[in-house]
């Protein structure tokens, strides 16, 4: 195949002696040896061939001394068997200037500023030159510099980071004609010197009243604004007497310790934090702690004010307060592990405009709740203003509560569980209790209950507890001489635990129906018992029976019967009494 035209041609100079023109060899002809493309250069203006050799590998270059000339017209030919191409470059040499790469950097530096100084080969070529400067943060920064020195070009970079590693490296082109960068010289890496620490320390503390005085928790870290600005720091800590000027006391830590704790009594106390290197201290961060009587005292009480229920998010905790224009900050405190021992105590600092906040910590779990306390803090003094607690979210309680009392009577169960904690060992605020009932036998429609479909399709009774402290209840309606299933269940925010184990308890027989049946059957049988004995008794004391002589053992003898009939002979009896009656039916008789 014939050969491609060469692509991208183009000659440039470093010293505007030697000229190197370049271009890409195009694709494969499929000619090899002598048939191969063969490369020559020429310039137009003065008809001559370019005395240099071609090398070609990713793409072809060729060198030569153009002398004094400075306007050039060139022309590159590449031809085979097949066929040859053209390329042609016409260009002022004073506008093709590639710098060669600076050299032998070095530096001078302080504790805010590098000079960094360095070598070029193009002499007598004013050149423009770039610095790249790494920040230890990842960004890089450009600076600007025209190198007009006849030996060194420099740069000096100010409002740096004491004791602060940077990175830079310099390329350079040319400053009136512009054409392209040079290659980046090596790269430097300096440090620049160490100088007092700047800022404050963010300091807070733990007041716990003691006999005789109060152990003072102090706290420190370095605030975003914060700089150490050298190798080694160290924290000095110094209280002192607000009112008799006393000494000051003191205490030095080295860079590991963040805390310390400090027993002072009743006195209000200035309380002073450093950060120390080689250089110098910082400025004093301070608190005061006022007096621990009178209204001091009351200003520290947790115990005056209500502790508030607040909501969690996936994204933290949710705070908020009532501002005061009084303040100039406000600061919030909680522990990050509030059941162990040291709590990994934190806090943090708003400023003066801010009345909500959203906390966060990677420590923060769900189900563990979490105490804040918000304080105003004007002059270095701080005030409690409010007390929150809440859960990054709740979940339902861990156990249930164990009914310790029963009570049963025929048509009702009163249940106990007095010892049942609502504290902050609960996974959620305890919102209340339900209380779930149903005979073993059958399904439960008490009167007053809401219904509670089990998985298994059973149904119960549901009696609901709005109160959290209300640890007692009483379920009605029951059936007497019934075996019953119950259990009680706390809920909070997340629910409750599902429904697994029963309490079973028997209802007594009713002895009211006992009485009932007395009073309806066995009294009417016995009153109607009595009535009946009473009405003989009395119809033998008014009407008694008179006997019949036909049923007298005196009438049994054989002798005295007459046909069907017995007759007494009066001489054979011996009367009692006897009654004579002159009436005509006695003479008869």
């Amino acid at each position: 195949e014939p050969p491609d035209t060469p692509n991208y041609f183009s000659c440039q100079t470093q010293d505007m002696r030697i000229v190197t023109c370049t271009w890409s060899q195009g694709g494969d002809t499929n000619l090899y040896g002598r048939h191969s493309p063969k490369y020559t250069l020429s310039e137009e203006f003065s008809k001559q061939t370019v005395p240099c050799t071609v090398s070609c590998s990713e793409q072809c270059s060729c060198s030569w001394d153009i002398g004094q000339q400075r306007i050039c017209n060139i022309t590159v030919t590449v031809e085979n068997p097949l066929g040859k191409k053209t390329a042609t470059d016409v260009f002022d040499v004073t506008h093709r200037i590639y710098p060669a790469a600076p050299f032998q950097l070095w530096e001078e530096y302080t504790d805010t500023e590098i000079t960094l100084y360095w070598k070029h080969r193009n002499k007598g070529i004013e050149l423009f030159c770039q610095t790249e400067v790494f920040q230890p943060d990842g960004k890089v920064e450009l600076h600007n510099s025209s190198d007009t020195h006849l030996h060194y070009a420099s740069i000096t970079l100010g409002g740096l980071q004491p004791y602060t590693t940077y990175t830079a490296r310099v390329h350079c082109g040319a400053a009136k004609h512009f054409w392209r960068w040079s290659e980046w010289s090596e790269a430097r890496t300096i440090r620049t010197k160490e100088a007092a620490p700047s800022g404050k320390l963010d300091i807070w503390r733990e007041i716990t009243p003691v006999l005789g005085g109060r152990n003072v928790t102090l706290f420190w870290k370095q605030a975003p604004s914060f700089r150490a600005n050298g190798k080694s720091i160290s924290y000095e800590v110094s209280w002192e007497k607000v009112e008799d000027g006393s000494k000051p006391e003191s205490i030095s830590f080295s860079s590991v310790y963040n805390s310390t704790r400090i027993s002072i009594d009743n006195h209000s106390y200035r309380i002073s934090i450093m950060a120390k290197n080689n250089v110098n201290y910082s400025l004093p961060s301070v608190l005061i702690i006022p007096k621990a009587t009178g209204k001091s005292r009351s200003i520290f009480s947790t115990e005056e004010l209500k502790e508030e229920q607040v909501n969690g998010t996936d994204d933290g905790i949710f705070i908020s307060w009532e501002p005061r224009h009084i303040y100039d900050s406000y600061v919030i405190d909680w522990c990050n592990f509030p059941m162990l021992q040291p709590c990994d105590f934190q806090w943090k600092r708003f400023g003066p405009n801010t009345s909500s906040a959203l906390i966060n910590s990677a420590a923060f779990v769900p189900g563990v709740r979490y105490n804040f306390h918000i304080y105003g803090s004007v002059a270095n003094r701080a005030f409690l203003l409010a007390k929150k607690t809440g859960y990054l979210r709740e979940l339902p309680p861990l156990f249930d509560p164990l009914v310790e009392k029963v009570e049963l009577t025929f048509n009702a169960v009163t249940l106990s569980w007095g010892s049942y904690p609502t504290n902050e060992s609960q996974s959620g605020f305890v919102r209340g209790y339900h209380v779930y009932v149903s005979p073993v036998q059958e399904d439960c429609s008490l009167k007053g209950s809401k219904k509670h479909v089990l998985p298994d399709d059973s149904v119960l009774c549901k009696y609901t507890i709005e109160n959290p402290e209300e640890k007692r209840y009483t379920v009605k309606n029951l059936l007497s001489n019934t075996k019953y299933k119950l259990v009680v269940k706390a809920y909070t925010g997340g629910g409750e635990t599902p429904i697994v184990n029963f309490r079973y308890i028997d209802t007594p027989f009713n002895s009211n129906m006992l009485y009932l049946l007395v009073l309806l059957v066995i009294v009417p049988s016995l009153v109607a018992a009595i009535c009946r004995w009473k009405m003989t008794w009395v119809k033998e004391c008014c009407c008694p029976v008179i006997p019949s002589p036909n049923k007298s053992k005196v009438l049994s003898f054989k002798e005295f019967k007459i046909g069907s009939e017995k007759e007494l002979k009066i001489c054979d009896t011996i009367p009692d009494m006897l009654a004579v009656d002159s009436k005509a039916g006695a003479q008869k008789l």
